[in-house]
């Protein structure tokens, strides 16, 4: 198995196909294993780098740094791999440390997908909605607190796919019963705390200046992160365009892999041939 030793850890990863680089960083219910329906298509055009945050699937978190070393171990990685350029796609939680990496290191990045996320400029996002809006999704995430709901795939996609559902939750189970044996709500809670500081580098002025284009993909029906305030991630950040999904929740890579890859590989090739 390959690990790289970055960060006082053993971080791992793995490769997939040749040409330029890919990276994908999974969310907080995922790990490497998540991009199943992605690795075997991107494969074929792009040399792919999946990999585990630390304290995620295969990583083991030995000195509790936590998610405040996501951005650092992935610009790690990089340089483990030697390489010079990427392009980055990070699904919710995996944004925050694709972003990060982007606004720190813009001239490695040709390209930045942020899937179902705006995490690491949540803080900017939330100040410039409006009070409607900020109305409206307070009252969909109490909704989801008051409920005990914890889902990130539409309920109709689980009634109709209940195997892919199942091993939806399998691939999680290995952050909870693997290695880590992962606390999922205790290291949101670190993320969250860590999004409420400039740690990350989401300033308005940064996000207004980076560089590389970047492909928002938002679900219809996500209530993690509702697609009204990824809009507004979307207008924080001039070289992005965003595209909403039909039909999907929080998951859309997993739920529509089809649309997904479609968005990211147009999008990709985009970047690449870019002269």
């Amino acid at each position: 198995m390959p690990y790289a030793p970055i960060n006082g850890i053993e971080l791992y990863y793995e490769e997939h196909g040749k040409g330029f680089p890919v990276v994908l960083a999974h969310g907080a219910g995922g790990n490497h294993l998540s991009w199943w329906q992605q690795v075997p298509e991107f494969s074929r055009h792009y040399r792919v780098i999946t990999f585990d945050h630390r304290g995620w699937g295969l990583s083991v978190d030995t000195d509790d740094k936590g998610p405040a070393s996501f951005i650092a171990d992935l610009a790690a990685l990089l340089n483990h791999l030697e390489l010079d350029q990427v392009l980055l796609a990070g699904q919710s939680m995996g944004g925050l440390t694709c972003l990060g990496v982007a606004l720190a290191h813009g001239k490695r990045v040709r390209g930045l997908v942020m899937a179902n996320t705006f995490a690491g400029m949540r803080r900017e996002v939330w100040l410039a909605a409006s009070d409607e809006q900020r109305e409206h999704v307070r009252s969909i995430w109490d909704r989801r607190r008051s409920e005990s709901v914890k889902r990130a795939l539409a309920p109709e996609f689980s009634r109709k796919h209940r195997e892919r559902a199942f091993l939806y939750k399998q691939i999680r189970m290995l952050n909870e019963s693997g290695p880590n044996r992962l606390d999922s709500a205790a290291q949101v809670l670190r993320l969250r705390a860590l999004e409420r500081t400039p740690d990350t580098g989401a300033t308005p002025e940064a996000l207004a200046a980076m560089p590389m284009p970047v492909q928002f993909i938002g679900g219809e029906h996500d209530e993690v992160m509702p697609v009204s305030l990824m809009e507004i991630a979307h207008r924080l950040i001039p070289t992005s365009r965003m595209t909403v999904v039909p039909g999907a929740a929080h998951s859309t890579y997993f739920e529509a892999p089809e649309t997904f890859n479609h968005i990211a590989l147009e999008f990709f090739r985009a970047c690449v041939n870019v002269t």
